[in-house]
């Protein structure tokens, strides 16, 4: 199995996680949403797969270019 790193893109903190440990995603399908600067910004994942690992809780701060959470996909 690849392990795949999701990133922050920017630096903000975490507004909403939409996924949990062991579910199954989709190329694209949004797993958490960041809050930056008064703005929303989703989190997709890069490869279908399924979640291995959460790295951050709600409301916690994050940096640009964070590691968010590992994908595993076959």
């Amino acid at each position: 199995m690849a392990r795949h790193e999701v990133e922050s893109e920017v630096q903000g903190r975490v507004w909403k996680i939409e996924v949990s440990v062991g579910d199954r995603v989709e190329e694209g399908d949004v797993l958490m949403i960041l809050e930056s600067m008064k703005m929303e910004i989703p989190v997709e994942s890069p490869v279908a797969g399924s979640i291995a690992e959460l790295l951050v809780t709600l409301e916690e701060a994050v940096e640009e270019d964070q590691v968010l959470a590992i994908l595993e996909s076959s």
